[in-house]
Formats: structure tokens, sequence, C-alpha cells
């Protein structure tokens, strides 16, 4: 078991899901967890002796600058979106937006605790990705697999520039996975059930991932210590 007591996590949009899912497993992992989201009702109830909750909108580079100044071990950046859309129906401000929350305010959390990692000798960074981007086309998914796609650029941009400073920087790519973003797309124009089922049929282990399968990887990778700059696909065989 992966023990991380004595370090410090970061995790965004910890208020739901994957982000949720991932703070309580870094905090029974050993770690001390700062559990950020926007949605500071979602945070309600996960407060304990581990995990600190705040407010945090990653769209905002003077609030996100300002992680620089704590002592952080371990970033998981979790936050993103995901627009339904072809190249010819995705408009101007969903790609906009897609960039802004699912690459730069990535990048600005990367570059806020990285000179901390390096000053400490050391750090673990994880970046949400997904199979849905460079690994595997998805149809109307055009924003979402382009920015996820350079989620992947990145995450092996800062592994290579930083390896030999101990810095660690690897990217989860999941398949589907049962979270709240999952049932608000399925409900957003009718027929739940039968998208439901289209899921679940192109999954070949024959049933939608858990937030907490996901959350079991972050921990491992917090921890693995001679991995950097790898894709880890956790999709349940959809890209076999």
């Amino acid at each position: 078991m992966t023990d991380l007591t004595g370090k410090r996590a970061l995790v965004t949009a910890a208020a739901q899901g994957i982000g949720r899912a991932s703070a309580l497993a870094l905090a029974a992992a050993g770690a001390r967890v700062v559990a950020t989201d926007l949605n500071e009702a979602g945070l309600a109830g996960l407060a304990s002796d581990r995990i600190e909750t705040r407010v945090l909108d990653v769209l905002d580079p003077t609030a996100v600058a300002a992680y620089g100044d704590e002592a952080i071990d371990m970033l998981f950046n979790c936050a993103g979106v995901v627009h339904g859309g072809t190249v010819l129906t995705t408009s101007e401000d969903d790609l906009d937006f897609a960039w802004a929350l699912n690459v730069k305010a990535m990048t600005r959390m990367c570059r806020a605790v990285l000179p901390g990692m390096v000053a400490r000798g050391g750090g673990a960074i994880i970046n949400m990705a997904s199979v849905a981007s460079s690994i595997k086309g998805v149809p109307d998914r055009f924003a979402y697999c382009v920015s996820k796609a350079a989620v992947i650029g990145l995450t092996k941009s800062i592994a290579a520039d930083f390896v030999s400073q101990n810095i660690r920087v690897t990217a989860i790519c999941p398949g589907t996975v049962e979270t709240p973003s999952l049932h608000d797309r399925l409900s957003a124009d009718g027929d739940y059930d039968a998208k439901r089922a289209a899921f679940i049929a192109r999954q070949p282990i024959g049933r939608i991932g858990a937030p907490e399968e996901i959350a079991d990887l972050v921990v491992y990778l917090a921890g693995a210590t001679y991995t950097t700059g790898q894709v880890q696909i956790i999709d349940g065989g959809w890209t076999i």
C-alpha cells in the first residue's frame, strides 16, 4: 500500500466525482490534502483532520499563483469540462472555454507549484487527461479531444524538462466514469437510459468505471517514484 505520510497534496475539482474520491484516497494514504473547488457547497462534508477545503477558481490566475507560496508535494489537476460537438458545430466560446479550463488552468497550476517542488527536492504532478484525446478519436467531442490531447503534451513536456530535478509528471486517461458530470450529460437532451446503455456497451469490461478506481491510480502515481512522463490508461478495455 502506498504510504504518503508527511506529504501535502493539492487537488482541484474536489467537490465531486473523481476529485472528491481522490482527495479522500490521498488522505487515507496518509497525505495532508488541500481540497479545492469553485463549488463551496460541494466541498461540505469533505473536511477532516487530514483534509482542508478551500474555494478556488482555477480560471483566476492570481488565485492560482498564490499556491506558489505553499509547500505542495503532490498536485492532482482534476478540474475540466466536457463539451459536445464536432469541428463544424463547436462554438468559438466553447472551444475557448475548453482550452482555458482543460489546458491553461492546468498549466498555471503546474507553474505555481513547480518552483517550490524543485526547491524541496522533488514532487509529483498528476494531470487529468482522457482516452478521448490523441489516444482515441471520439465522435461529437471535438473541443474535449483537442484539449485533452494538449494535456498529454504538456505532461510530457514538463516531465522532460524537470525529470533531473526529481519532479514526476504523469497523465491519467480514463474511459467513462460514474460522476455527476456524466449524469448531467446523459440527462441533457432526454433518453437517459438509452444513452447510458450506449456508454456501457462501448466498455468491453461491461460497466462504467467508479471514481474510486481512478482515485486508486492517483494514489499510486503520487507515490510511484520511478514513473514520469507516462500516460496511464484506465478505461475498462475501451482502447484494446
